[in-house]
C-alpha cells in the first residue's frame, strides 16, 4: 500500500485512520475555508478537495519521485438548513448548543483522496451523512459545557467522543462520521482492494 498523508492536523482524524491500522503522515493544508453556498454534501466534499489539492501539489514539489495517497476531510453540523461550522468564542458555542438540544441534526464529512503516482493524479471524492439526536439541556448544563473549552474547535461546537457523550439520545449512522472521519467508508472505497 502507498503512504498515507493526512491533509488536515486534527489528532482525531489521525487517530481515526491509525485505529483501523493505517499509518499517517501528516501536512496540513493551508486553504481558504470559507463555506459557499450548495447542499451540505457538495459543501464538504469541495473543501476537503481543496485540502487535498493544496497538500497534494506541495508534496509534488517536495517529492516528485514519491508516490502516495493524500487524503482530505471537512466536516460540518446542519441543523434545519443551517451549516454551523467551528465556533468562534463561548458565546457562539452556547448559540449553537441551544438550537442543537433537544432536537436533531445531520453531521456531513466529505472526503477527497488523491492518489499520486508519478506525474498523474487521481480523484476519489465522496461524502457521509450521520443524523445525531440530542437531550434536552437546561442553560446551566449548556453553559458548563462551553466552559470545558471542548467545543471550541469542533462544528456545531460539541465532541461526540468527549464529555458531551453525556448529552447524546441517538446516532443514526456512522460514529466516527461524527467524529470526523468515516474510516469505514475510507477502507471500504479506498484502501480495501488497492
Amino acid at each position: 500500500m502507498l503512504p498515507i498523508i493526512l491533509a488536515s492536523a486534527s489528532p482525531r482524524r489521525k487517530s481515526l485512520l491509525e485505529q483501523i491500522g493505517l499509518d499517517v503522515e501528516v501536512i496540513p493544508a493551508d486553504v481558504d475555508e470559507t463555506i459557499q453556498r450548495g447542499e451540505p454534501s457538495q459543501i464538504v466534499g469541495e473543501l476537503a478537495c481543496r485540502k487535498a489539492r493544496d497538500v497534494a501539489q506541495k508534496y509534488r514539489k517536495k517529492r516528485p519521485d514519491k508516490d502516495v495517497w493524500i487524503l482530505g476531510a471537512d466536516t460540518i453540523v446542519v441543523y434545519k438548513d443551517r451549516v454551523m461550522g467551528k465556533p468562534s468564542d463561548r458565546q457562539g458555542a452556547i448559540e449553537m448548543l441551544t438550537m442543537l438540544q433537544g432536537d436533531t441534526h445531520c453531521v456531513y464529512t466529505g472526503v477527497c483522496a488523491i492518489k499520486k503516482e508519478g506525474d498523474t493524479l487521481q480523484e476519489i471524492v465522496f461524502s457521509e451523512e450521520t443524523r445525531v439526536s440530542i437531550y434536552e439541556m437546561e442553560m446551566w448544563e449548556i453553559e458548563r459545557y462551553a466552559d470545558t473549552l471542548e467545543p471550541m474547535d469542533k462544528a456545531g461546537a460539541y465532541a461526540v467522543q468527549g464529555i458531551f457523550a453525556k448529552h447524546i439520545r441517538c446516532i443514526e449512522g456512522d460514529y466516527c462520521n461524527v467524529v470526523g472521519l468515516p474510516v469505514a467508508r475510507i477502507y471500504q472505497e479506498i484502501f480495501r482492494n488497492r
